[in-house]
C-alpha cells in the first residue's frame, strides 16, 4: 500500500533497494520476508521506522481502522 500510495511502481522501488522486482512482489504478497538490511534500506525509501512497514503479525485493514468494523455488514 505505501508504495502505491507514493506512486512507485515495483520496479522503481526494486531499483531504490536494489533488489529484483519480483522480491518486490514476493514481499507484498508475504510470500518472502526481508534480511535486517532490506527492511531497512525500504524504510528508509518511505522514510518511515520499521514498525510502521513491517509486522511479525497482520495490519488491520485499513477499512477497520477507518471505520471500525470488519467486511462484510
Amino acid at each position: 500500500m505505501l508504495r502505491t500510495e507514493r506512486g512507485l511502481s515495483r520496479v522503481a522501488l526494486a531499483k531504490e533497494v536494489e533488489v529484483n522486482p519480483q522480491t518486490i512482489g514476493a514481499l507484498e504478497r508475504g510470500d518472502h520476508y526481508p534480511s535486517l538490511d532490506l527492511a531497512l534500506r525500504i524504510c528508509e525509501v518511505f522514510g518511515l521506522p520499521v514498525e510502521a512497514v513491517f509486522s511479525r503479525t497482520p495490519f488491520t485493514p485499513l477499512s477497520e481502522e477507518l471505520y471500525g468494523r470488519r467486511g462484510g455488514s
